[in-house]
């Protein structure tokens, strides 16, 4: 089943529009969600996850109307959002077991087998006794997962998984996102440009609550083939080339200033072309 989401518009009391007439098309497998802070992701995950209404529009996971049926949705649908809480003095163990019997495992020995096979599957069977208040980010994330997992959901939500994990555990998440979104649809709404570059096929940017771009990962890199400029410059002189060139980035490097620029056609001015990265074709679509 594939996830439709149709003209969703979302403003809060404030004026602040979060959602500005979204459409979007997510079919099976992973599928990043890209946007800098404040760009309307978690808003989104929130409405297709059911936790808040939005003004008007319309979501349609397969032939369910996500708005209208909401029990139906969350049969299934797994949510991992960007920060949880858990009882810190509980074992990864007894915790689970506690959401498997909610989740109406009423069985003791089934109930069992599902909490040993998930904390296997998320790499934290030698951890099972230790206290979850006592795990590390990524630890937490991956409990995290084995609670998503529960339901054997086909719609996963994962809202900014990996923001202050060290790269083992970053790495270690990739992995196991990777497994599970071979056969659902899978959103990872993130800002971080690399996890989608890693685990994504399909990808929509999103920015100010519009979607501005939403393609396959190769053919938003393959868009800027070519036209893709980087120079060593002063970093004073940053303002000039903004106003003078499609600015795309810039980056410190070994203590030295590098900058990325747009340009159909050499500029010439000791630009060398480079190859077009993720990256690139995120900061052109947020400037579209």
């Amino acid at each position: 089943m594939s996830l439709k989401i149709d003209h969703l518009f979302k403003r809060y009391p404030n004026g602040v529009t979060a959602l500005n007439g979204v459409s979007l098309d997510v079919p099976v497998g992973m599928f990043g969600l890209l946007g800098p802070n404040g760009a309307g992701k978690t808003t989104l995950m929130r409405t297709i996850a059911t936790l808040q209404e939005p003004d008007s529009g319309r979501v349609f996971f397969g032939q369910i109307d996500v708005l209208r049926e909401k029990m139906e949705v969350k049969k299934v649908l797994g949510y991992l959002p960007q920060s949880f809480d858990f009882y810190a003095k509980e074992t990864a163990e007894s915790m689970l077991d506690h959401f498997a019997l909610l989740k109406g495992i009423k069985d003791k020995k089934s109930r069992r087998s599902k909490v040993t096979e998930l904390l296997t599957r998320v790499n934290l069977w030698d951890e099972r006794h230790q206290k979850i208040g006592t795990f590390s980010g990524g630890m937490r994330q991956r409990f995290g997962i084995s609670l998503v997992l529960l339901g054997n959901p086909q719609l996963i939500i994962v809202d900014e998984p990996t923001a202050g994990l060290d790269p083992a555990e970053r790495v270690r998440f990739h992995n196991l996102l990777s497994e599970i979104g071979q056969d659902k649809v899978v959103i990872l709404s993130t800002h971080i440009v690399d996890d989608v570059s890693d685990l994504c096929p399909n990808l929509a940017v999103i920015n100010q609550g519009r979607i501005v771009l939403q393609t396959r990962t190769m053919d938003a890199i393959g868009a800027l083939d070519g036209t893709i400029w980087e120079k060593e410059i002063p970093k004073g002189e940053i303002p000039q080339y903004q106003e003078k060139y499609d600015m795309l980035s810039s980056r410190l490097f070994a203590g030295k200033t590098f900058i990325r620029i747009h340009k159909v056609g050499n500029p010439g001015d000791g630009f060398a072309a480079r190859p077009a990265t993720l990256e690139d074709a995120y900061f052109h679509a947020l400037k579209m």
